[in-house]
């Protein structure tokens, strides 16, 4: 199954912790976004594997926006 982990806040991307191929557990950090000078993980909602990350380094994102996909082992 297919999960689109989505962004909490507007910012812009500080560090990207994951590769498209890694398996995560969920809560694992995939994405550090800094938004008013604080740093907010993005954490995956699943354990499974990295199939899409739709951003990179100082790419700036919106609120809601989809920033990696993981497919589950569901």
């Amino acid at each position: 199954m297919r999960h689109e982990v989505e962004s909490e806040v507007q910012g812009s991307v500080w560090k990207v912790e994951v590769a498209v191929g890694e398996r995560v557990a969920a809560g694992d950090v995939l994405i550090i976004l800094e938004s008013m000078k604080m740093e907010i993980p993005v954490e995956s909602p699943v354990a499974g594997v990295v199939s899409e990350l739709r951003v990179t380094v100082e790419a700036a994102v919106d609120e809601e926006e989809i920033v990696a996909v993981i497919d589950s082992d569901d």
